[in-house]
């Protein structure tokens, strides 16, 4: 599995219209081939900030496979004006660590 990241830092005051356009927009994604998961969370601390989680089967099915899919442009053009900077996308491998269940540590 791959992991794409990204900290999304929404301006400010657009956090509401911002999540309409994520909710609406998750479709886009979540119908490509490879496609596992996604998790967009608000940061605690900064207003404005989250982060932005999403699981791959690897990594073309992300960098080929969405994004250069017809679906990609509408989700450029639902999101990417929200974003100030805009964010880097970074891609991770494997967990060091096996899940763990809630009350348990982790074993690497």
């Amino acid at each position: 599995m791959i992991l794409e990241t990204a900290i999304l830092n929404v301006i400010l005051g657009a956090e509401a219209e911002f999540e309409a356009a994520m909710t609406a927009a998750r479709p886009l994604v979540a119908a490509t081939p490879g496609f596992l998961w996604i998790e967009v969370r608000p940061c605690i601390e900064t207003p404005g900030r989250y982060l932005l989680l999403v699981a791959w089967q690897s990594l073309e099915d992300h960098t080929i496979g969405f994004r250069q899919s017809d679906r990609y442009e509408p989700w450029r053009q639902a999101l990417h004006h929200f974003y100030e900077p805009f964010p880097l996308v970074e891609h991770y491998g494997d967990s060091l660590f096996a899940p763990s269940k809630p009350g348990r540590s982790p074993r690497l």
